[in-house]
């Protein structure tokens, strides 16, 4: 079939500065362009050329104004069977109208059919033209068809994943060098317990609340390191309001805290290599981060909070604790410095981790069970046909 996946209009494919559908579309592509002639339709950037090609795919790379129109635009000037939209069901109808033979999937990141995102009737409407909707956790299909109900025969809960391949699990000799090398940059000793935090700056992620958690680390161990990855959006650092809180707070603490700002996606794997232990302290309804699957790959336990979906690859699996009280320091600490010193309950949670990326969470699976859905929608029968 003649595929075109559409980006969002915030960050370009491939993800020169990162973001979750970014990463998802460039780990899907290789397994996908074998079975179907694939056109990645995306934001423009000044750091890549308006056409490229990526992984056998075609990218075509749009104007961030009008950025939609200018997809549905392209869209009439070519043909495509099969239109697989990320995160934005405001545009299907639009889309639906430009090609309309073409079957129609969304794919949903995020909560995007609350109602101070769409409209009862644009989402109706939305409901409507899509044959399927792709959701990244059990937390989000429930949520949409929660509100509306139609959904759910169309829903179908795909979990995301990563490439084992460039994480180096931290128990890999290679993994003692990236630890070495990053703690005579930032200055530490290599030896010094490190807890890592990945993701973008914001109340809703808690990263101030694992600051605050070291102090009760520190009493048990003084010398471990808090390393937190990330900035304010994607692809620069930008220190706000928030940011500067933090470093505040990291400034105060008795222990050693680093804020990297942002880090290029393709650096992020030696932080992860280069750690002990992984937090995510997701304070919102979380649509299910996939810093989990960064750090199973990894290798690192996990110790994250019963918010959203991020419990759904933690939660009976063995490969880290869903903290209940997601906004208590003391427990988040309490539950860190346990992992600290259960070395080995440590490792076997790293290992498990690492299994499951390599089982389960991956690209190649995430790609299957797309395959899987675009064959039942190649040879479905549009609807009104075929019947007596």
């Amino acid at each position: 079939m003649r595929v075109a996946l559409i980006a969002t209009e915030k960050l370009p494919v491939p993800p020169v500065r990162g973001g979750a559908i970014q990463l998802y579309i460039d780990g899907i592509l290789p397994y996908l362009t074998s079975h179907h002639d694939v056109t990645v339709f995306s934001v423009n950037d000044e750091q890549l050329p308006a056409e490229s090609e990526l992984a056998g795919a075609k990218v075509v790379r749009l104007l961030d104004t009008r950025y939609h129109q200018n997809v549905a635009e392209a869209l009439r000037q070519a043909e495509f069977e099969l239109l697989h939209i990320f995160n934005r069901p405001t545009w299907v109808v639009e889309f639906a109208a430009a090609r309309p033979e073409a079957r129609r999937i969304v794919s949903l990141h995020n909560e995007m059919f609350e109602s101070d995102k769409i409209s009862a009737e644009n989402a109706a409407a939305c409901l409507e033209a899509t044959d399927k909707v792709v959701t990244v956790s059990r937390f989000i299909a429930e949520g949409v068809a929660a509100r509306y109900p139609q959904a759910a025969p169309k829903t179908r809960v795909v979990y995301s994943g990563v490439d084992p391949e460039i994480y180096l699990p931290r128990w890999h000799p290679r993994a003692r060098q990236l630890r070495v090398k990053l703690a005579r940059r930032l200055g530490f000793d290599p030896d010094a317990p490190i807890v890592l935090n990945v993701g973008r700056l914001s109340p809703k992620k808690g990263s101030h609340l694992i600051i605050q958690a070291m102090d009760t680390v520190h009493e048990r161990f003084p010398e471990a390191v808090l390393i937190i990855v990330g900035s304010k959006w994607y692809g620069e650092t930008e220190w706000d309001e928030y940011g500067q809180y933090l470093m505040r707070m990291a400034a105060r603490s008795p222990g050693r805290i680093f804020l990297t700002g942002f880090v290029p996606p393709g650096e992020i794997p030696a932080y992860y290599s280069s750690a002990d232990v992984f937090v995510c302290a997701s304070q919102w309804p979380e649509p299910l981060a996939r810093v989990h699957y960064e750090a199973m790959a990894a290798g690192l336990p996990i110790i994250t909070t019963r918010r959203g979906g991020n419990p759904e690859v933690v939660d009976g699996l063995g490969n880290g604790w869903v903290v209940d009280e997601y906004n208590d320091p003391v427990a988040l600490g309490t539950h860190i410095a346990l992992l600290l010193e259960k070395r080995e309950l440590a490792e076997e949670m790293g290992r498990r981790g690492r299994e499951l990326a390599e089982e389960r969470f991956n690209w190649k699976r995430v790609a299957d069970e797309l395959l899987e859905i675009y064959a039942e929608l190649e040879h479905a029968e549009p609807e009104g046909e075929g019947q007596p």
